[in-house]
Protein backbone atom coordinates (compact mmCIF):
# COMPACT_ATOMS: atom_id res chain seq x y z
CA UNK A 1 0.00 0.00 0.00
CA UNK A 2 1.43 3.04 -1.07
CA UNK A 3 0.80 6.41 0.22
CA UNK A 4 -0.98 9.40 -1.30
CA UNK A 5 1.91 11.32 -2.18
CA UNK A 6 3.37 8.41 -4.49
CA UNK A 7 -0.13 8.15 -5.97
CA UNK A 8 -0.33 11.81 -6.59
CA UNK A 9 2.64 11.75 -8.53
CA UNK A 10 1.52 8.52 -10.39
CA UNK A 11 -1.62 10.26 -11.66
CA UNK A 12 -0.05 13.15 -12.58
CA UNK A 13 2.78 11.90 -14.56
CA UNK A 14 -0.23 9.81 -16.37
CA UNK A 15 -1.71 12.95 -17.24
CA UNK A 16 1.30 14.02 -19.29
CA UNK A 17 1.45 14.47 -23.49
CA UNK A 18 1.91 11.98 -24.70
CA UNK A 19 1.52 9.78 -21.63
CA UNK A 20 4.51 7.53 -20.89
CA UNK A 21 4.13 4.00 -20.49
CA UNK A 22 3.50 2.07 -17.04
CA UNK A 23 6.71 0.96 -16.95
CA UNK A 24 8.46 4.34 -17.22
CA UNK A 25 5.70 5.84 -14.52
CA UNK A 26 7.36 2.67 -12.19
CA UNK A 27 10.84 3.77 -13.28
CA UNK A 28 10.11 6.98 -12.40
CA UNK A 29 8.69 6.90 -9.41
CA UNK A 30 9.87 3.64 -7.81
CA UNK A 31 7.64 1.23 -7.51
CA UNK A 32 6.35 -2.26 -9.18
CA UNK A 33 4.40 -1.85 -12.68
CA UNK A 34 1.42 -3.63 -10.83
CA UNK A 35 1.20 -0.63 -8.33
CA UNK A 36 1.11 1.83 -11.41
CA UNK A 37 -1.61 0.03 -13.16
CA UNK A 38 -3.61 -0.32 -9.93
CA UNK A 39 -3.30 3.16 -9.19
CA UNK A 40 -4.38 4.26 -12.63
CA UNK A 41 -7.04 1.57 -12.45
CA UNK A 42 -8.45 3.60 -9.47
CA UNK A 43 -8.19 6.76 -10.62
CA UNK A 44 -7.76 8.77 -7.20
CA UNK A 45 -4.99 9.20 -4.71
CA UNK A 46 -6.51 9.05 -1.62
CA UNK A 47 -5.63 5.92 0.20
CA UNK A 48 -8.27 3.25 -0.04
CA UNK A 49 -9.30 2.11 2.96
CA UNK A 50 -9.14 -1.52 4.26
CA UNK A 51 -11.88 -3.47 5.03
CA UNK A 52 -10.59 -7.30 6.20
CA UNK A 53 -12.92 -9.66 7.60
CA UNK A 54 -11.60 -10.57 11.02
CA UNK A 55 -12.12 -14.17 12.07
CA UNK A 56 -13.85 -12.86 15.22
CA UNK A 57 -16.41 -10.79 13.54
CA UNK A 58 -19.08 -13.60 13.69
CA UNK A 59 -17.94 -13.58 17.25
CA UNK A 60 -18.11 -9.85 18.72
CA UNK A 61 -21.35 -9.88 21.12
CA UNK A 62 -20.13 -13.11 22.64
CA UNK A 63 -15.81 -11.67 23.00
CA UNK A 64 -18.34 -8.87 24.74
CA UNK A 65 -20.12 -11.08 27.07
CA UNK A 66 -17.56 -13.10 27.76
CA UNK A 67 -15.05 -10.03 28.58
CA UNK A 68 -16.98 -9.18 31.08
CA UNK A 69 -17.89 -12.65 32.46
CA UNK A 70 -14.25 -13.05 32.70
CA UNK A 71 -13.63 -10.14 34.56
CA UNK A 72 -11.20 -8.05 31.48
CA UNK A 73 -9.02 -11.42 31.45
CA UNK A 74 -8.54 -12.11 28.03
CA UNK A 75 -6.49 -15.20 28.77
CA UNK A 76 -9.69 -16.85 30.40
CA UNK A 77 -11.78 -14.83 27.50
CA UNK A 78 -9.44 -17.02 25.07
CA UNK A 79 -10.10 -20.66 26.39
CA UNK A 80 -13.87 -19.99 27.32
CA UNK A 81 -13.91 -19.37 22.79
CA UNK A 82 -11.61 -22.77 22.65
CA UNK A 83 -14.87 -24.62 24.88
CA UNK A 84 -17.40 -22.93 22.31
CA UNK A 85 -15.45 -23.98 19.83
CA UNK A 86 -14.06 -20.69 18.36
CA UNK A 87 -10.79 -21.70 18.20
CA UNK A 88 -8.01 -18.89 16.94
CA UNK A 89 -4.57 -18.12 18.47
CA UNK A 90 -4.46 -15.84 21.48
CA UNK A 91 -2.87 -13.08 19.56
CA UNK A 92 -5.97 -12.79 16.88
CA UNK A 93 -8.02 -11.96 20.01
CA UNK A 94 -5.72 -9.64 21.40
CA UNK A 95 -5.63 -7.87 18.43
CA UNK A 96 -9.71 -8.10 17.55
CA UNK A 97 -10.13 -6.85 20.86
CA UNK A 98 -7.60 -3.65 20.50
CA UNK A 99 -9.83 -2.66 16.50
CA UNK A 100 -13.17 -2.82 18.31
CA UNK A 101 -11.95 -1.27 21.55
CA UNK A 102 -13.01 -3.65 23.77
CA UNK A 103 -10.87 -3.38 27.43
CA UNK A 104 -8.77 -0.69 25.90
CA UNK A 105 -8.26 2.62 27.95
CA UNK A 106 -8.12 6.07 25.74
CA UNK A 107 -5.21 7.56 26.00
CA UNK A 108 -5.61 11.22 26.88
CA UNK A 109 -3.29 14.48 26.06
CA UNK A 110 -0.30 14.97 28.33
CA UNK A 111 0.60 18.42 29.41
CA UNK A 112 3.06 20.45 31.39
CA UNK A 113 2.56 22.55 34.59
CA UNK A 114 4.46 25.80 34.52
CA UNK A 115 5.08 27.42 37.49
CA UNK A 116 6.42 31.06 38.77
CA UNK A 117 8.90 31.46 41.28
CA UNK A 118 7.68 31.15 44.77
CA UNK A 119 4.87 29.60 43.81
CA UNK A 120 4.28 26.15 44.58
CA UNK A 121 6.71 23.34 46.33
CA UNK A 122 5.48 19.59 46.21
CA UNK A 123 6.12 17.26 49.15
CA UNK A 124 6.01 13.71 49.30
CA UNK A 125 7.42 10.46 51.06
CA UNK A 126 8.55 7.18 49.20
CA UNK A 127 9.75 3.50 51.26
CA UNK A 128 12.99 2.44 50.20
CA UNK A 129 14.87 -1.01 50.86
CA UNK A 130 18.46 0.69 52.04
CA UNK A 131 21.41 -1.08 53.35
CA UNK A 132 22.71 0.40 56.32
CA UNK A 133 25.70 -1.06 58.52
CA UNK A 134 25.09 -3.97 56.66
CA UNK A 135 21.48 -4.78 57.39
CA UNK A 136 19.08 -4.07 55.02
CA UNK A 137 15.92 -1.52 55.96
CA UNK A 138 13.28 -0.57 54.96
CA UNK A 139 13.07 3.29 55.61
CA UNK A 140 10.71 6.34 54.50
CA UNK A 141 12.23 8.60 52.05
CA UNK A 142 10.98 12.38 52.69
CA UNK A 143 11.51 14.90 50.01
CA UNK A 144 10.25 18.69 49.05
CA UNK A 145 11.13 20.60 45.89
CA UNK A 146 11.15 24.08 44.69
CA UNK A 147 8.72 23.43 41.55
CA UNK A 148 10.18 26.71 40.05
CA UNK A 149 14.02 26.43 40.21
CA UNK A 150 13.60 22.40 40.96
CA UNK A 151 16.33 22.76 43.92
CA UNK A 152 15.39 19.77 45.67
CA UNK A 153 16.34 18.55 49.51
CA UNK A 154 15.68 15.14 50.92
CA UNK A 155 16.51 12.97 54.20
CA UNK A 156 15.68 9.14 55.37
CA UNK A 157 13.50 8.47 58.82
CA UNK A 158 13.04 4.82 60.26
CA UNK A 159 9.37 5.92 60.12
CA UNK A 160 6.95 9.67 58.61
CA UNK A 161 4.02 10.20 61.26
CA UNK A 162 3.31 14.21 61.56
CA UNK A 163 6.14 14.95 64.35
CA UNK A 164 8.44 13.72 61.89
CA UNK A 165 6.56 15.92 59.08
CA UNK A 166 7.28 19.23 60.81
CA UNK A 167 10.72 18.26 61.76
CA UNK A 168 11.62 17.64 57.96
CA UNK A 169 9.73 20.27 56.43
CA UNK A 170 11.22 22.85 59.04
CA UNK A 171 15.04 21.75 57.78
CA UNK A 172 13.95 21.75 54.49
CA UNK A 173 12.14 25.32 54.18
CA UNK A 174 15.02 26.33 56.52
CA UNK A 175 17.48 25.14 53.85
CA UNK A 176 16.07 27.13 51.14
CA UNK A 177 15.64 30.07 53.23
CA UNK A 178 11.90 30.02 52.75
CA UNK A 179 9.14 28.46 51.91
CA UNK A 180 6.64 28.91 48.33
CA UNK A 181 3.38 30.12 48.80
CA UNK A 182 1.42 26.66 48.13
CA UNK A 183 2.68 23.05 49.03
CA UNK A 184 1.07 19.79 47.12
CA UNK A 185 0.85 16.54 48.62
CA UNK A 186 -0.85 13.87 48.09
CA UNK A 187 -4.28 12.27 50.20
CA UNK A 188 -1.64 10.78 53.40
CA UNK A 189 -3.37 11.28 56.83
CA UNK A 190 0.85 12.33 58.21
CA UNK A 191 -0.72 15.74 56.47
CA UNK A 192 -4.37 15.29 55.42
CA UNK A 193 -7.36 14.82 58.25
CA UNK A 194 -9.86 14.31 56.34
CA UNK A 195 -11.43 14.77 52.58
CA UNK A 196 -8.96 14.18 49.25
CA UNK A 197 -8.10 16.48 46.47
CA UNK A 198 -10.39 20.13 46.50
CA UNK A 199 -12.21 18.86 49.42
CA UNK A 200 -9.03 17.75 51.89
CA UNK A 201 -8.12 19.49 55.37
CA UNK A 202 -5.12 19.62 56.92
CA UNK A 203 -5.03 17.97 60.41
CA UNK A 204 -4.95 21.32 62.58
CA UNK A 205 -1.36 20.78 64.02
CA UNK A 206 -0.07 20.92 60.09
CA UNK A 207 -2.55 23.92 59.32
CA UNK A 208 -0.87 25.93 62.16
CA UNK A 209 2.43 24.90 60.89
CA UNK A 210 1.85 25.85 57.15
CA UNK A 211 0.54 28.90 58.72
CA UNK A 212 4.06 29.93 60.63
CA UNK A 213 5.88 29.59 57.55
CA UNK A 214 3.45 31.79 55.36
CA UNK A 215 2.31 28.86 53.00
CA UNK A 216 -1.06 26.55 52.39
CA UNK A 217 -1.46 22.82 51.79
CA UNK A 218 -3.37 21.52 48.53
CA UNK A 219 -3.71 17.97 47.66
CA UNK A 220 -3.68 16.56 44.51
CA UNK A 221 -6.79 14.61 43.05
CA UNK A 222 -7.01 11.04 43.57
CA UNK A 223 -5.65 9.26 40.53
CA UNK A 224 -4.06 12.43 39.30
CA UNK A 225 -0.27 11.89 40.36
CA UNK A 226 1.10 14.12 37.58
CA UNK A 227 -0.21 16.94 39.38
CA UNK A 228 3.00 16.34 41.65
CA UNK A 229 5.51 15.07 39.24
CA UNK A 230 8.30 17.54 40.29
CA UNK A 231 8.65 15.56 43.55
CA UNK A 232 8.27 12.16 41.93
CA UNK A 233 11.72 12.27 39.68
CA UNK A 234 13.86 13.03 42.73
CA UNK A 235 12.79 9.63 43.77
CA UNK A 236 13.72 7.30 40.87
CA UNK A 237 17.29 9.56 41.28
CA UNK A 238 18.06 8.98 44.97
CA UNK A 239 16.87 5.17 44.31
CA UNK A 240 18.60 4.60 41.23
CA UNK A 241 21.75 6.81 41.67
CA UNK A 242 21.93 7.87 45.24
CA UNK A 243 22.42 4.30 46.92
CA UNK A 244 23.77 2.85 44.20
CA UNK A 245 27.85 2.20 45.47
CA UNK A 246 27.41 3.72 48.45
CA UNK A 247 27.75 2.29 51.92
CA UNK A 248 26.70 3.58 55.24
CA UNK A 249 27.20 3.24 58.54
CA UNK A 250 24.32 4.52 60.27
CA UNK A 251 21.39 6.86 59.55
CA UNK A 252 23.15 9.87 60.41
CA UNK A 253 25.72 9.03 58.07
CA UNK A 254 23.13 8.83 55.25
CA UNK A 255 21.46 11.87 56.23
CA UNK A 256 24.67 13.84 55.66
CA UNK A 257 25.77 12.07 52.69
CA UNK A 258 22.04 12.81 51.02
CA UNK A 259 22.54 16.02 51.85
CA UNK A 260 25.43 16.82 50.40
CA UNK A 261 24.34 15.02 47.25
CA UNK A 262 21.44 17.21 46.99
CA UNK A 263 23.66 20.16 47.02
CA UNK A 264 25.72 18.64 44.18
CA UNK A 265 22.43 17.78 42.54
CA UNK A 266 21.31 21.56 42.59
CA UNK A 267 24.71 22.97 41.29
CA UNK A 268 24.82 20.67 38.17
CA UNK A 269 23.25 21.47 34.94
CA UNK A 270 20.30 20.37 33.68
CA UNK A 271 19.49 19.45 29.82
CA UNK A 272 15.45 20.59 30.32
CA UNK A 273 16.29 23.45 32.13
CA UNK A 274 19.30 25.10 30.24
CA UNK A 275 21.19 25.50 33.29
CA UNK A 276 21.27 24.70 37.02
CA UNK A 277 18.59 24.37 39.34
CA UNK A 278 20.49 26.91 41.50
CA UNK A 279 20.83 29.56 39.03
CA UNK A 280 16.89 29.13 38.63
CA UNK A 281 16.87 29.78 42.57
CA UNK A 282 18.74 33.03 42.32
CA UNK A 283 15.49 34.54 41.16
CA UNK A 284 13.03 32.17 42.83
CA UNK A 285 14.33 33.13 46.38
CA UNK A 286 13.39 36.68 46.03
CA UNK A 287 10.06 35.35 45.83
CA UNK A 288 9.63 32.99 48.71
CA UNK A 289 7.94 33.44 51.83
CA UNK A 290 10.74 34.83 54.42
CA UNK A 291 11.31 32.76 57.02
CA UNK A 292 9.88 33.66 60.47
CA UNK A 293 11.82 35.53 63.39
CA UNK A 294 11.80 32.32 65.44
CA UNK A 295 11.23 29.07 64.31
CA UNK A 296 10.81 26.62 67.44
CA UNK A 297 12.35 23.31 67.70
CA UNK A 298 10.48 21.06 66.36
CA UNK A 299 9.68 17.77 69.21
CA UNK A 300 7.23 14.91 70.51
CA UNK A 301 5.80 15.55 73.83
CA UNK A 302 5.14 12.41 75.69
CA UNK A 303 4.08 11.65 79.62
CA UNK A 304 6.10 8.43 80.63
CA UNK A 305 6.35 6.99 84.26
CA UNK A 306 10.01 6.41 85.87
CA UNK A 307 10.44 2.90 86.43
CA UNK A 308 12.27 1.03 89.68
CA UNK A 309 15.62 1.23 87.60
CA UNK A 310 15.51 4.90 87.05
CA UNK A 311 15.06 4.79 83.30
CA UNK A 312 11.65 6.11 81.29
CA UNK A 313 11.17 4.52 77.59
CA UNK A 314 10.68 6.31 74.43
CA UNK A 315 10.72 3.40 70.90
CA UNK A 316 12.05 0.46 72.96
CA UNK A 317 15.00 2.79 74.24
CA UNK A 318 15.36 3.74 77.86
CA UNK A 319 17.26 6.92 79.13
CA UNK A 320 18.50 7.66 82.72
CA UNK A 321 16.98 9.95 85.34
CA UNK A 322 17.97 10.78 89.14
CA UNK A 323 16.91 8.02 91.93
CA UNK A 324 14.46 11.13 93.87
CA UNK A 325 12.16 10.95 90.39
CA UNK A 326 11.65 6.95 91.31
CA UNK A 327 7.77 6.14 90.31
CA UNK A 328 6.83 9.92 89.13
CA UNK A 329 5.53 10.44 86.16
CA UNK A 330 7.66 12.99 83.86
CA UNK A 331 7.40 14.94 80.59
CA UNK A 332 9.76 13.77 77.64
CA UNK A 333 10.43 16.07 74.66
CA UNK A 334 11.91 14.48 71.73
CA UNK A 335 13.65 15.55 68.78
CA UNK A 336 15.36 14.43 66.11
CA UNK A 337 18.53 14.34 67.83
CA UNK A 338 18.33 14.48 71.80
CA UNK A 339 15.38 13.44 74.70
CA UNK A 340 15.01 15.86 77.40
CA UNK A 341 13.42 14.74 80.59
CA UNK A 342 11.14 17.52 82.16
CA UNK A 343 9.76 17.79 85.54
CA UNK A 344 7.56 20.32 86.87
CA UNK A 345 9.50 22.80 83.73
CA UNK A 346 12.75 22.05 84.70
CA UNK A 347 14.73 19.79 82.31
CA UNK A 348 16.11 17.11 84.69
CA UNK A 349 17.75 15.10 82.03
CA UNK A 350 18.94 15.73 78.24
CA UNK A 351 19.86 12.45 76.14
CA UNK A 352 21.68 12.18 72.77
CA UNK A 353 18.43 10.39 71.40
CA UNK A 354 18.90 6.85 69.99
CA UNK A 355 17.50 5.57 66.66
CA UNK A 356 14.12 4.14 67.88
CA UNK A 357 13.69 0.62 68.12
CA UNK A 358 17.22 -0.44 69.35
CA UNK A 359 16.48 -1.42 72.99
CA UNK A 360 19.06 0.46 73.78
CA UNK A 361 19.80 2.04 77.51
CA UNK A 362 21.99 4.95 77.95
CA UNK A 363 22.77 6.21 81.52
CA UNK A 364 24.14 9.64 81.97
CA UNK A 365 27.53 9.44 85.03
CA UNK A 366 25.51 11.40 87.68
CA UNK A 367 22.63 8.49 87.14
CA UNK A 368 25.26 5.78 87.97
CA UNK A 369 24.78 3.80 90.54
CA UNK A 370 27.03 4.88 93.37
CA UNK A 371 29.00 1.81 94.91
CA UNK A 372 29.44 1.99 98.58
CA UNK A 373 33.64 1.29 99.67
CA UNK A 374 33.90 -2.37 101.00
CA UNK A 375 34.41 -2.38 104.76
CA UNK A 376 36.81 -4.93 105.83
CA UNK A 377 35.38 -7.01 108.72
CA UNK A 378 36.79 -6.63 111.74
CA UNK A 379 37.15 -10.02 113.67
CA UNK A 380 34.81 -10.97 116.67
CA UNK A 381 36.57 -11.54 119.84
CA UNK A 382 36.10 -15.23 119.66
CA UNK A 383 37.99 -16.12 116.76
CA UNK A 384 41.23 -15.18 118.11
CA UNK A 385 41.24 -18.26 120.12
CA UNK A 386 39.51 -20.67 118.10
CA UNK A 387 42.78 -19.23 115.19
CA UNK A 388 45.28 -20.16 118.11
CA UNK A 389 43.92 -23.53 119.31
CA UNK A 390 44.56 -25.23 116.07
CA UNK A 391 44.90 -24.43 112.04
CA UNK A 392 41.59 -26.65 111.60
CA UNK A 393 39.55 -24.55 113.94
CA UNK A 394 40.78 -21.56 111.46
CA UNK A 395 40.57 -22.85 108.49
CA UNK A 396 36.82 -24.17 109.52
CA UNK A 397 36.50 -19.78 110.66
CA UNK A 398 37.59 -18.80 107.02
CA UNK A 399 34.78 -21.88 105.86
CA UNK A 400 32.22 -19.83 107.41
CA UNK A 401 33.23 -16.63 106.14
CA UNK A 402 33.17 -17.62 103.15
CA UNK A 403 29.89 -18.79 102.81
CA UNK A 404 27.84 -16.68 105.36
CA UNK A 405 29.66 -13.23 105.33
CA UNK A 406 28.54 -10.73 107.80
CA UNK A 407 26.20 -13.51 108.79
CA UNK A 408 28.29 -15.90 109.81
CA UNK A 409 28.98 -14.16 113.88
CA UNK A 410 26.47 -16.33 115.41
CA UNK A 411 28.55 -19.75 113.53
CA UNK A 412 31.38 -18.57 114.82
CA UNK A 413 30.31 -17.83 118.53
CA UNK A 414 28.49 -21.41 118.64
CA UNK A 415 31.69 -22.75 117.19
CA UNK A 416 33.51 -21.03 120.57
CA UNK A 417 31.01 -22.51 122.45
CA UNK A 418 32.07 -26.15 121.40
CA UNK A 419 35.11 -25.34 122.13
CA UNK A 420 34.89 -24.33 125.21
CA UNK A 421 32.22 -27.42 126.17
CA UNK A 422 34.00 -29.91 124.49
CA UNK A 423 37.96 -31.77 124.88
CA UNK A 424 39.93 -29.78 122.10
CA UNK A 425 41.48 -32.87 120.71
CA UNK A 426 37.79 -34.64 119.63
CA UNK A 427 36.82 -30.98 118.33
CA UNK A 428 39.92 -30.73 116.19
CA UNK A 429 39.46 -34.17 114.18
CA UNK A 430 36.09 -34.05 113.74
CA UNK A 431 36.54 -30.65 112.43
CA UNK A 432 39.39 -32.56 110.27
CA UNK A 433 37.19 -34.38 109.06
CA UNK A 434 34.53 -32.23 107.93
CA UNK A 435 36.87 -30.43 106.46
CA UNK A 436 38.26 -33.43 104.04
CA UNK A 437 34.38 -33.51 103.11
CA UNK A 438 34.10 -29.61 102.87
CA UNK A 439 31.61 -29.59 105.63
CA UNK A 440 30.57 -26.96 107.70
CA UNK A 441 27.51 -28.06 109.17
CA UNK A 442 28.30 -27.26 112.85
CA UNK A 443 25.75 -29.44 113.79
CA UNK A 444 27.04 -32.63 112.20
CA UNK A 445 30.51 -31.40 113.69
CA UNK A 446 29.20 -31.22 117.04
CA UNK A 447 27.59 -35.19 116.47
CA UNK A 448 31.19 -36.36 115.67
CA UNK A 449 32.68 -35.05 118.41
CA UNK A 450 29.87 -36.31 120.78
CA UNK A 451 30.85 -39.95 119.08
CA UNK A 452 34.24 -39.62 119.94
CA UNK A 453 34.12 -38.55 122.98
CA UNK A 454 31.12 -40.30 124.36
CA UNK A 455 33.06 -43.60 126.29
CA UNK A 456 35.99 -41.41 128.02
CA UNK A 457 33.79 -38.32 129.09
CA UNK A 458 29.86 -40.09 129.81
CA UNK A 459 28.55 -43.56 132.07
CA UNK A 460 27.14 -45.66 129.33
CA UNK A 461 24.91 -48.06 129.87
CA UNK A 462 26.42 -52.03 129.12
CA UNK A 463 23.61 -53.75 127.46
CA UNK A 464 24.48 -57.11 129.22
CA UNK A 465 23.80 -55.64 132.66
CA UNK A 466 19.93 -55.72 133.43
CA UNK A 467 18.59 -52.51 133.46
CA UNK A 468 16.53 -52.96 137.00
CA UNK A 469 19.33 -54.93 138.90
Amino acid sequence: MHDEQTRAAVLRLARREPPPSERAIAKAVGISRESVHQILQSGVAAVPVLDRAQALDPHLEQVQLLFVKCRKNLVRVHEELAAAGVDVPYATLTAFCRRQGIGVKPKERAGQYHFEPGEEMQHDTSPHTIEIGGRARRMQCASLVLCYARRVFAQVYPRFDRFYAKAFLTEAITHFGGAASRAVVDNSSVIIAHGTGKDAVPAPEMAAFAERFGFVWMAHELGDANRSARVERPFHDIENNFYAGRTFADLADLNAQLRAWCERVDNTPKRRLGTTPMALFATEMTALQPLPLHIPEVYDLVRRTVDLEGLVHYYTNRYSVADDLLGREVELRATLTHVRVIDRHAVVAEHVRVEDGQQATRTLPEHKKKHRPRVERQPIAEEGPLRAAAPELSALVDLLRKQHGGRAVRAIRRLYTMFVDYPTEPLVAAVRLALEYGLSDLERIEQITLRRIAGDFFRLPNPEEDPDG
